[in-house]
């Protein structure tokens, strides 16, 4: 394993939080593979939301290392036995890291509003029945309802309030969670977003999504939005809007 990143020995663990998985791995795997950019990006301000076991948040930690000794770190979770399990790992590592127990960013907003640099979300994506979404205990790890998009649905407008302007966005989402309808609803939102690591295991397809704040994005983006009377008065979109144009590829600094 890459020195670099979380030790699985040194993980702790709880019977009601979610052990480091497929997805916790594809995730560090992404951050891994951006090191070079984030170490260059100097975040002051990281967070992840839903921490778990700590595997994430600690392997950030380590990646930027003593290179990105000014920044903080901050992980909620809205599971209590996450939490200390979080504060565990993170000691375990010699790492720090400020754990909150709440949901998403409650109680955080008006603190972080626009100073997070880099947030890290592996959210409860597996589409379940609705009425396991928000359960207690580590149901709460994965249950995302139709589509397994309740969560994520509230996790984004969150992080746009949260994410300073020069702020990155790594999001984990399955195919079932529509990677691409939400690429389209970040881009209304001013976000170029480039997929930047994809693992399919036996049970599922993976994406990890990196979003960032995009002058060009943004302006194409009301460009798009202006819209059009037609002769029944019902409104249309600009006949210029393509949902592929929020793709960035080739040479780019994020």
């Amino acid at each position: 394993m890459h020195s670099k990143i979380a030790q699985i020995g040194l993980v702790s663990s709880h019977p009601e939080v979610y052990d480091p998985c497929d997805d916790s791995f594809a995730l560090v795997d992404a951050l891994l593979a951006d090191r070079t950019k984030l170490l260059n990006h100097r975040p002051s301000i990281c967070m992840e939301i839903g921490c778990g076991s700590g595997y994430v948040i600690a392997s950030l930690a380590l990646l930027l290392g003593k290179e990105s000794s000014g920044s903080s770190y901050i992980a909620t979770d809205i599971n209590p036995h996450a939490v200390r399990v979080t504060l565990e790992t993170l000691e375990a590592h010699g790492c720090h890291a400020e754990v909150v127990n709440t949901d998403i960013a409650s109680g955080l907003e008006k603190r972080l509003n626009r100073c997070v640099d880099v947030m890290v979300v592996n959210p409860p994506y597996v589409p379940t029945p609705e009425e396991e979404v928000g359960c207690h205990g580590i149901a709460s790890a994965w249950a995302g309802g139709e589509n397994g998009r309740r969560v994520i649905d509230r996790i984004l407008p969150v992080a746009d309030k949260l994410l300073s302007d020069k702020g990155w966005l790594y999001l984990l989402t399955l195919t079932a969670n529509n990677p691409v309808e939400l690429c389209l609803h970040m881009r209304k939102k001013g976000y170029a977003s480039r997929i930047i690591l994809q693992r399919s295991t036996d049970e599922e397809s993976l994406h990890i999504i990196k979003f960032w704040r995009d002058l060009d994005t943004l302006l194409e983006a009301n460009e798009c939005s202006i819209v059009e009377k037609t002769e029944n008065g019902l409104p249309t979109e600009s006949p210029n809007f393509t949902p592929f144009s929020f793709w960035k590829y080739g040479n780019h600094n994020n």
